[in-house]
């Protein structure tokens, strides 16, 4: 019989290359890594081959793993030059680029137990950049927002301009030949990524455009398997990935109770302050957890992220569940797209701080500090499988969300309900500010402790992208349902039924 998959993700075409794997008898993970590579080719504003991955994973009867695959900052990184040239990373351009992760992490996941081999897992997606995908609202937005940004870069330009240099509008079909023909080389052998024919296009393309990367760079990328952070609250087990993940700042705000802002400060201070790389120097845990104050002084915020992320959730009846969030950062990455290879870069590096005590400081080789948060929540043989795009703000976008859609008979009602952030530059602000969608629960009380947290407080005219896309699967007893949030172009459903 055909596995029951649930997935949600946030264009349709993620979902849809899942239906064909499902079809084929894949599983959770198959139809996970089938969506994931569809929207690197649908969303090229939010997810590339070119940006960095983070998951978390339930095999069906195992215990939960965290998958980490966070490029570093290249071995010739000068960090004496950036220091020299201002305050804070450079939010886009050459310099901001850090090794891509995305595909070593689909190997990682392929390893976890997926069925199908990985060129037939991709096999949708290289179908949809030959043929073409049709621009979707959300693209369109990013294109218009980062018009400037665009139109710099020949290689995103020849993507998203039209002959007069507008941008595309929705529905204009974009096909990526380049592409398609990465993600084919990706789907025979990986590796070539990152030792073969195609790392090599891709390090002459960066050279040329100003980076440091090398091949050396991409041939020393791992991704990391690991055990998860965990902890109880709302009746539940969470599952979070540990740093240089933000997945801690989720865990500290899930246990803080009623008052989500106060807890959702403070642990936006601790993250700031402790955020780093495991693998450069302790990091303080406890202090993340909000287990003990942190002390010292947060970091500046780094660039808006407008777009950032994609989130895919997806659950079977065999109780797989997996949570994968694949990000470019900022809308277009380092708005650069390597057009022999037609792989968008991200900007991570940018996340780094220029501060040499900081936890997260910029040096070669370190990892920088990540907003990517997905989570899964495990309630006896229940399971939710929960992530989003935020940037920043994820940790308490998702704990908005979290107690209802453990119970609520309809995840969407719950995706759809008027949420809050908090953020500073990251929200385009130029302070700490609470932002307000309007009709959020108890927003008078809320405006009255953002006072004494020193927040500004203002609103927002809709459901707008800032406050988040959530995606949600579960399996909860043997019902399967899913759900894509209302602010995202995306779709939650149910395959392999009937």
């Amino acid at each position: 019989m055909t596995t029951r998959v649930a997935i949600a993700a946030p264009h349709a075409a993620g979902v849809e290359a899942a239906r064909a794997v499902v079809a084929r008898g894949g599983g959770a993970l198959d139809a996970a890594l089938a969506a994931a590579a569809a929207l690197t080719v649908a969303y090229p504003h939010q997810c590339s081959v070119g940006g960095d991955l983070v998951a978390v994973v339930r095999p069906a009867g195992g215990a939960p793993r965290a998958v980490l695959s966070v490029g570093a900052a290249p071995a010739a990184l000068d960090v004496d030059a950036l220091r020299a040239a201002g305050p804070r990373m450079p939010p886009g351009g050459p310099l901001a680029v850090t090794v891509p992760g995305v595909v070593a992490g689909w190997a990682a996941l392929h390893r976890l137990g997926a069925r199908l081999g990985l060129a037939e897992l991709v096999a949708p997606a290289v179908e949809l950049a030959s043929a073409g995908v049709a621009v979707s609202e959300g693209l369109a937005r990013a294109t218009v927002r980062r018009a400037e940004v665009v139109a710099a870069d020949p290689g995103l330009a020849a993507l998203l301009l039209g002959p007069d240099g507008r941008p595309h509008e929705a529905g204009v079909l974009l096909r990526q030949p380049a592409l398609a023909d990465t993600l084919t080389a990706i789907g025979a052998d990986w590796r070539s990524f990152y030792t073969g024919p195609v790392g090599d296009r891709l390090v002459a393309g960066l050279r040329a455009l100003g980076s440091p990367v090398t091949g050396a760079d991409l041939a020393a990328h791992t991704a990391e398997e690991t055990e998860p952070l965990r902890r109880d609250a709302l009746g539940a087990t969470w599952s979070v990935a540990p740093p240089p993940s933000q997945g801690a700042a989720l865990l500290a705000v899930l246990s803080a109770g009623t008052d989500l802002l106060t807890a959702a400060r403070r642990a936006e201070i601790a993250r700031d302050t402790l955020l780093g790389d495991p693998r450069g120097g302790p990091v303080d845990l406890a202090g993340l957890l909000l287990d003990r104050e942190p002390a010292g002084v947060p970091a500046a915020a780094g660039p808006k992220p407008a777009g950032d992320t994609v989130a895919v959730t997806a659950v079977d009846d065999e109780g797989t569940a997996v949570s994968l969030i694949q990000s470019v950062f900022q809308s277009f990455g380092a708005g650069l797209l390597e057009p022999d290879t037609g792989v968008v870069l991200h900007n991570r590096g940018s996340a780094f701080s220029l501060d040499p005590a900081h936890p997260g400081a910029a040096r070669p080789g370190a990892r920088p500090p990540h907003t990517l948060c997905p989570a899964l929540a495990e309630r006896g043989d229940d399971v939710v499988a929960l992530g989003c795009q935020g940037g920043r703000a994820q940790a308490w976008i998702l704990a908005q969300t979290a107690a209802d859609v453990l119970d609520s008979p309809d995840p969407a009602v719950v995706l759809a309900r008027p949420r809050w952030v908090i953020g500073s530059r990251d929200l385009g602000r130029t302070g700490p500010t609470l932002v307000l969608e309007p009709g959020v629960p108890g927003a008078g009380a809320l405006a009255a402790t953002a006072a004494g947290l020193s927040l500004e407080v203002t609103g927002v005219d809709g459901p707008h992208d800032d406050a988040g896309h959530v995606q949600v699967a579960r399996l909860r007893g043997t019902t399967l349902d899913a759900a894509s949030d209302v602010r995202a172009d995306g779709v939650g459903r149910v395959l392999g039924a009937g």
